[in-house]
């Protein structure tokens, strides 16, 4: 809602934007702070499931982030303005003291006689958090002058009260209800990370060797097969050059084959016998980044796979945004099995590098995106399944993670790195072998998850039930005695230039200048971008 005249409010309630009954905020440098440290609050410090602070860091102030700005006080609620994570949203607790939020959060400091449980509710709702609209795609965002004018209702002091009384109650044992489902589904992560582990490290088929392996074909002659089919396709692709540009093959033409990377095994732990390394580079022939062309919903042109598609493991075709009808592609270009889409950038370190091996034919022909890197590997069905198993393994997650680089509050992994990466790889009998018991320990953490997602999304409707009523006026009852919530916005107008007054004191008295940080944000955290994106 952004129009004060939208929908009917019961007696003594008026329409407010954020703004009106909120207080100023302000920002600080900690690296300009002199020695002593602080909480910082970033985006991954809230549990968006519980919707609470939970992992905030304590850094010195030398150490600070550039994103670290935002000065934040107990009773404030942030709420996070980058579109993958418009769910977290937290009430600042009064045991965080000294605390510094990033400055991808909007803070609100509500006035006195505006309940902080009241505000934090009221966000919490599904259809606030779907109003809010963010701008480019790096990631999308909000803008803090533009959240600062959403509307919502707002009742006298006392009936907030009542209200953020009467949720409190309501929900907490609905809320329980969903952490102890997410303490499960943390657990089960846990067990899908072991049932990785012993797959990655051959602990899986550790007696399955003792029986098999003298009749075994060892991985080294798996891996001589995927090198000569590596070159055989190179070959292909350059003849195919050849012939759309009406030239014959120069001579010696395939003396610029170009030999992968070989995997430097210097720090990496021994392997089961029969086992043996292979880099991602000696697996694909070929490698590249995708369109850089601006898609959209609208579009007529070529479905085009952005990283929302890279879904588990799997490409998921729902969400599709296409290219402009003048964008085209070869056939021999378009997603096809053996593709390997893997996320380049992300403002999450949890996302990036997470991939999606193609291991049947597309629907619909696809393109991708800039974000993702793509690894044509040799298509052995075994090595697809191989390499769709193991990826989201604590090894190779390790692996990217600490080579990822970062630059704006964005996490990146070149071509040239993951080509890099060393991967083990067992005979193909033992492949097959290893994937048929992980996949039975697996399927089992699906179905259950599936079942608790399931239960989580019945409480999610069931909480966002009680909320609507609550916000228009239908959990409590009124009180013709209580003071009309326009007296209150008047005293927080009073308050809030009187807060101003005396900022411009402390201006004069200490030579700086306080910024408010919706302001500073604004300007050091998110370039405005002329393309919205809801």
């Amino acid at each position: 809602m952004t129009e004060k005249t939208k929908g009917n409010l019961p007696a003594r309630w008026v329409h407010a934007t954020i703004a009106e009954l909120s207080l100023p905020t302000f920002t600080r440098n900690p690296q300009v702070s002199g020695q002593g440290s602080f909480a910082y609050i970033d985006i991954e410090a809230i549990d968006n499931l519980r919707q609470r602070i939970e992992r905030p860091r304590r850094l010195q102030n030398g150490a600070a982030p550039s994103r670290a700005r935002n000065v934040v006080l107990p009773g404030d609620v942030i709420v996070s303005l980058v579109r993958p994570y418009l769910k977290n949203i937290a009430i600042v607790p009064s045991d965080l003291v000294d605390a510094v939020a990033s400055t991808a959060f909007f803070v609100c400091r509500p006035g006195a006689g505006v309940d902080s449980r009241y505000i934090f509710n009221y966000f919490r709702q599904g259809a606030f958090i779907s109003s809010i609209v963010t701008y480019g795609n790096s990631p999308p965002s909000a803008h803090d002058d533009e959240f600062a004018q959403l509307v919502l209702p707002l009742p006298p002091a006392k009936e907030q009260e009542r209200i953020a009384d009467a949720l409190d109650e309501l929900l907490s044992d609905l809320d329980a209800g969903a952490a102890a489902l997410g303490r499960v589904r943390d657990k089960l992560k846990l067990y899908r990370a072991a049932v990785l582990k012993a797959a990655v490290e051959g602990a899986l088929t550790a007696e399955w060797r003792k029986q098999q392996h003298s009749h075994t074909e060892p991985a080294s002659e798996l891996l001589g097969r995927i090198l000569a089919e590596r070159r055989r396709r190179w070959e292909e692709e350059r003849l195919r050059e050849f012939k759309e540009k009406g030239r014959e093959p120069s001579k010696n033409w395939k003396a610029k084959y170009k030999e992968p990377v070989a995997p430097d095994t210097a720090d990496l732990p021994p392997l089961p016998e029969g086992w043996c390394w292979a880099s991602m580079d000696q697996l694909a022939w070929s490698a590249g980044y995708g369109t850089s062309e601006k898609c959209r919903e609208s579009n007529t042109g070529l479905a085009v796979l952005r990283i929302p598609n890279i879904v588990s493991g799997s490409v998921a075709l729902d969400d599709l945004k296409f290219a402009p009808p003048s964008y085209v592609e070869r056939d021999e270009d378009l997603v096809s099995i053996g593709d390997f889409l893997i996320v380049r950038t992300n403002g999450s370190r949890k996302l990036i590098g997470r991939g999606a091996v193609v291991r049947s034919a597309p629907a619909i022909p696809l393109s991708f995106a800039s974000y993702l890197i793509r690894l044509r590997l040799v298509p052995d069905p075994s090595l697809l399944a191989w390499l769709a198993l193991i990826w989201d393994s604590s090894f190779i997650r390790r692996w990217i993670e600490t080579r990822a680089a970062t630059s704006a509050g964005q996490y990146n992994i070149s071509l040239g790195v993951l080509e890099t990466l060393a991967v083990p790889l067992p005979p193909v009998v033992e492949q097959r072998t290893i994937a048929e018991s992980a996949d039975g320990q697996l399927s089992v953490i699906d179905h259950l998850e599936s079942d608790i997602d399931a239960k989580l999304a019945n409480a999610q409707a069931l909480r966002q039930s009680v909320l609507r009523h609550a916000f228009c006026g239908k959990l409590v009852s009124q009180d013709s005695n209580d003071e009309p919530a326009s007296e209150l916005l008047k005293r927080i107008a009073v308050e809030r230039e009187q807060r101003a007054r005396e900022a411009a004191a402390a201006k004069r008295l200490n030579g700086q200048r306080p910024r408010r940080a919706a302001k500073a944000r604004g300007k050091a955290a998110r370039a405005k971008s002329t393309k919205k994106e809801n």
